[in-house]
């Protein structure tokens, strides 16, 4: 699925805002001030991801030993047309692992990856191995597991020595993960045959997860999907289940904002139905995977009671 961003949200601005995520704090132009503070930077494992999604989550596999780059960390850049810089080729020449979305999500990746040579290069999508078209992995819980678990071995590979700490981080990455898992699951225990819709299925797989129903017309979807407009037909049908109340929430893409998401977030707002926002990169100010989707799990439990 493309996701249309026919006008971006204001807010997005304040992103601009760089998420170099853990140790790529320091750019390659920074100097360090002794000796040691170069080797030290030397010593790190260099990793490139597609986006801050899964730079914060090499971060939380790798911690202080590995300098994470994510080409994406602002909310107004769309990788589906993302032009990469010369800065993006450099850091990819200079990657000993790279990690990308995959699924058509983030194409432009694909090129960069290509100038890694000799990286190890990992693919969330097809460690997630949904059997689902849907792109958007970063909301499979289980599958964020997995890709853990294969960045922990990449890593290790790269640098024998910190193996077992890779692997630490990784098990404790993953129990985190599980009560997520555990969380989400109870909304659906708690509140049987919930339905939502939503303006793209970008947190579909949490919803699955949640056991909640996603009551989207798939007319509306389709359209979604293929980037084209509406039918009358299926936007009235949705607008309907969100004024009638036959729906517990709406779950917005906040990074897609066109005439249809306004119009039926206005709807929901004007109906007492909750708005449940979602994303495609980390908001502004977060850094940390685990956190952000906790946050999101409670909103979605909030919405459907």
């Amino acid at each position: 699925m493309s996701s249309r961003r026919t006008t971006r949200v204001l807010a997005a601005a304040s992103a601009l805002t760089v998420f170099a995520l853990g140790a790529a704090a320091c750019s390659s132009g920074d100097k360090p001030s002794n000796p040691s503070a170069a080797s030290s930077a030397s010593d790190k494992v260099k990793v490139v991801a597609s986006t801050d999604v899964w730079g914060s989550v090499v971060s939380a596999i790798g911690g202080d030993k590995v300098q994470v780059t994510s080409i994406i960390h602002d909310p107004s850049a769309d990788p589906h047309s993302y032009e990469t810089t010369a800065d993006d080729a450099l850091a990819a020449k200079n990657a000993k692992l790279t990690l990308a979305n995959g699924g058509g999500y983030d194409k432009f990746f694909d090129k960069l990856a290509g100038q890694a040579a000799g990286a190890k290069k990992l693919v969330a999508y097809d460690i997630a191995a949904t059997g689902n078209e849907n792109e958007h992995v970063w909301y499979d819980l289980p599958g964020v597991g997995k890709i853990a678990d294969q960045v922990a071995a990449g890593l290790g590979e790269i640098q024998p020595a910190s193996k077992q700490t890779f692997d630490d981080n990784a098990k404790a990455f993953k129990g985190k993960i599980d009560e997520l898992v555990k969380k989400a699951t109870e909304i659906g225990t708690a509140h049987p045959d919930t339905k939502v819709v939503a303006t793209e299925p970008v947190a579909r797989y949490l919803l699955q997860t949640a056991k909640v129903t996603d009551a989207t017309p798939e007319e509306f979807s389709k359209a979604v999907e293929n980037e084209s407009d509406v039918p009358a037909a299926a936007l009235d049908q949705f607008r309907k289940l969100i004024t009638g109340k036959q729906v517990k929430a709406l779950v917005n893409n906040v990074q897609t904002e066109t005439p249809v998401t306004k119009q039926v977030v206005a709807d929901a707002k004007g109906a007492g139905v909750a708005v449940v926002d979602v994303a495609e990169t980390l908001p502004a100010g977060v850094t940390d995977y685990i956190g952000w989707m906790s946050k999101t799990v409670d909103t979605l439990a909030g919405a459907v009671k």
